[in-house]
């Protein structure tokens, strides 16, 4: 009798109280447990929407959605990688319809072979006439040891040439893709002038570099005029804008593509 009447007072202090504790006896929550858990079963959550008990499904984990609502169920979308395999890690893509200009009196004073001022690794603030197209300069990351970044320039050269046709009439100019202000590839051309007004020329360029250590980088792009040749003195050149208004700053825009694949070494926390 004394079980029975200890075990009624158990259950009305239980119902009073809504929470019940084990191994603690100011439990503070509905359910509240002190060591360790072991389920031997399922674990059900009760759907909102239609009042049904959802399991999940398998390899989902149980999510919380925050003070005053129920738990989910999420799917965890992990990629599987090969060792030894390059995966695409980072791209992205920018662009900048403010461009660079240059005059006659930009070009850089040289008597030497433009090829051969030019060598992979020099700092842009070692190589004259150099400009950089501000939209361009960009943070990128590498997280790996063995990394590949690819990098595709495209952009649009005018010259405010006249309609003269005369073909030795011309600009040279270069344009170089740097990380961390190092060149990594450039690209030499030259615009004609021809029987057209204002030529222009659609410029592309991709370089690569191996092994970037890992970090934080910075990805840019600077341009400059090289050489002037003939009635082309007083003319202006233009990258990524425009010299006239036969082109707007749509068309002429720059922009650049970069790609960093790596073999995954540093994998980034899923669940915080």
């Amino acid at each position: 009798m004394k079980n029975i009447f200890s075990t009624i007072l158990l259950a009305s202090g239980l119902m009073l109280s809504a929470q019940v504790g084990i191994n603690t006896d100011s439990p503070k929550a509905k359910l509240d447990v002190n060591g360790d858990l072991n389920l031997r079963d399922k674990i059900a959550v009760l759907d909102v929407t239609d009042n049904t008990l959802s399991l999940g499904n398998n390899d989902q984990l149980l999510v919380s959605q925050g003070e005053g609502y129920p738990p989910i169920w999420k799917t965890l979308r992990i990629p599987e990688y090969e060792p030894n395999k390059f995966y695409l890690i980072f791209n992205n893509s920018f662009s900048d319809r403010v461009g660079i200009e240059f005059l006659y009196s930009e070009q850089p004073n040289t008597t030497t072979s433009k090829a051969a001022t030019f060598t992979k690794g020099a700092n842009f603030s070692s190589l004259s006439g150099f400009k950089k197209i501000e939209g361009l300069s960009q943070k990128i990351s590498v997280f790996s040891n063995e990394s590949k970044a690819y990098f595709q320039f495209e952009t649009v050269v005018q010259a405010n040439f006249a309609a003269n046709g005369a073909t030795d009439t011309s600009i040279d100019y270069a344009c170089g893709i740097f990380v961390d202000d190092k060149l990594i590839n450039l690209r030499q051309s030259n615009l004609k002038a021809s029987s057209a007004q204002y030529p222009f020329l659609t410029h592309n360029q991709i370089g690569f570099v191996a092994n970037l250590s890992k970090g934080d980088h910075t990805v840019s792009v600077a341009c400059s005029r090289l050489a002037s040749y003939g009635n082309s003195t007083n003319r202006r050149l233009a990258i990524g804008t425009n010299t006239s208004n036969n082109i707007n700053d749509f068309v002429a825009q720059s922009s650049l593509k970069v790609d960093v694949y790596e073999v995954p070494q540093v994998f980034n926390t899923i669940i915080k």
